[in-house]
């Protein structure tokens, strides 16, 4: 079990209204207020109390396995969802619910957000960009998904993603179209302009303004591109379309995400074509894709042959390859990492499926 580690005294007070939450903690003054004891290990942990705002709270505060139940399956939940485990095969595997692993599933992808968005790098690297959409589906086939993939185009770093609902297309029966109709008629109908907007939300999220120097945008022929870049405005990105009949082979330039796509299809059971591990949500999905957002540029080797660095040691964010331990070694606060506001909708699980249109949000006063 990867255990997390609690610092030897308070890094700073976890409460957000505390002036000494985000700000300098030089001054910062704290006491122990004794001890609470658990069944999980650390059986005995210390508590403590911010002298400024009164609040108490412990070591286990700043652990990622802070208010779980079961805290030893958080690691091995994170290595089994990008090992193509379903939520259930998982939950047999540790006697448990499902419902727990996707307790555990939903922190993980919480918490990835947070570790990406504060370890990715703010200027781009110098490489061409390369862009595509994944598409899947949620609660049922007729619900299809597209999420929008950013990836660069020599080190294969996974920038970030958004996501749209689509509308089923492609051949049907007639008794299918029928059936299509009647639950537009009754959930609505998705959005035409959806790729549009989101790919643009996508690219605002990734490529700041001003580059030094104009980047290479690859993409397929898609035609909603061309009108995000044009929603987008003028960002550096000289805009190249490749045909997806091209052999998808390592010279074709939307090589990376089309890999990208494969492992996504390889890795997670909720991709896979004809299963029933589907996500039922659209907000699950989202999160189970931020786990391996972090799993690919940070601890997944280039190249499984040489077993080298990963994707983010060649764009330059970090110096070696990390491992799940270390990912999971602290707790971040969404008060300390500020996620963009379209991510932060993933972090908060404000997206909804409009077969379920009363989904759970996340707003918890103090779990991660």
């Amino acid at each position: 079990m990867a255990r997390t580690e609690a610092p030897a005294a308070p890094p700073f007070c976890p409460n957000p209204s505390c002036p000494f939450h985000r700000g300098p903690t030089a001054s910062w003054r704290w006491v122990r207020t004794g001890f609470f004891s658990r069944q999980q290990s650390p059986h005995r942990v210390q508590r403590y109390q911010c002298r400024h705002c009164r609040r108490h709270f412990s070591d286990q505060t700043f652990r990622t396995t802070y208010w779980l139940r079961r805290p030893e399956l958080l690691a091995v939940t994170f290595h089994r969802l990008v090992g193509g485990s379903a939520l259930r095969q998982i939950a047999r595997e540790f006697d448990c619910s499902p419902q727990t692993i996707a307790g555990q599933a939903a922190r993980l992808g919480r918490h990835c957000l947070l570790f990406h968005e504060r370890l990715r790098p703010r200027a781009l690297p110098a490489e061409p960009l390369v862009l595509d959409t994944f598409v899947s589906f949620e609660f049922s086939q007729y619900h299809p998904t597209g999420f929008h993939l950013l990836a660069g185009r020599e080190s294969h770093f996974f920038h970030g993603f958004t996501d749209s609902e689509l509308r089923r297309s492609g051949r049907m029966t007639s008794q299918q179209k029928r059936r299509r109709a009647e639950l537009e008629a009754d959930f609505g109908r998705p959005d035409p302009r959806s790729i549009e907007r989101e790919v643009a939300a996508l690219l605002a999220l990734v490529v700041p303004h001003g580059l030094a120097e104009p980047r290479v945008l690859h993409t397929d022929e898609h035609p909603d591109y061309p009108r995000a870049l044009a929603r987008l405005g003028p960002r550096g990105l000289e805009h190249r379309t490749i045909s997806s009949r091209a052999a998808r082979t390592p010279h074709n330039p939307l090589f990376p995400v089309n890999l990208l796509d494969l492992l996504l299809r390889h890795s997670g059971a909720n991709h896979r074509r004809e299963t029933i591990a589907f996500s039922k949500r659209r907000q699950g999905a989202a999160e189970r894709l931020a786990v391996t957002l972090v799993w690919r540029n940070y601890l997944k080797s280039f190249s499984e042959r040489r077993r080298d660095g990963p994707p983010a040691m060649r764009a330059g964010v970090c110096a070696r390859r990390l491992t799940v331990r270390e990912v999971l070694a602290e707790r971040l606060f969404p008060s300390r990492v500020r996620l963009p506001e379209r991510w932060a909708r993933y972090y908060w699980r404000e997206i909804q499926t409009r077969r379920l249109p009363r989904g759970r949000t996340h707003r918890r006063r103090y779990a991660a």
